[in-house]
């Protein structure tokens, strides 16, 4: 399961592990990909593996990084960034999770009309 019990979607599109893929791609569904990648990818939603390595962007409703990512990552809703993830570029997203030991170098974009803010004292804020 792991990666996978956001989607709900099946896997419909894989770049396996030991694939080295250049060019575009465009799926409606799931795309995992473990291998090497090198181009754009636009998916529903995107899981990079652990082992894998993507040179481009990304575009899907909701994109899980645990692997390298040196490109953007557009998310219409969620981004993560699970412990062994290390992404060079910019996001922009409406949510943006990063776990503990997950790398990232760029600029967080928001997209939504409000950003919530937990406070020290652990109550949740609104702004707008």
């Amino acid at each position: 399961m792991g990666m996978f019990k956001k989607q709900g979607d099946k896997l419909e599109s894989l770049i396996g592990t030991n694939s080295d893929f250049k060019g575009e791609v465009c799926v409606s569904g799931t795309l995992r990909i473990d291998g090497k990648f090198s181009g754009n990818a636009t998916a529903g939603w995107i899981v990079v593996g652990e082992d894998a390595l993507v040179k481009g962007d990304l575009h899907a409703t909701g994109v899980v990084v645990g692997g390298k990512v040196e490109g953007n990552i557009k998310a219409d809703d969620v981004v993560e960034l699970r412990p062994t993830a290390h992404l060079f570029g910019d996001i922009y997203s409406k949510k943006l999770v990063i776990a503990e030991g997950g790398i990232f170098m760029g600029r967080s974009i928001s997209q939504g009309s409000e950003t919530r803010l937990i406070d020290f004292s652990g109550e949740e804020v609104s702004v707008k």
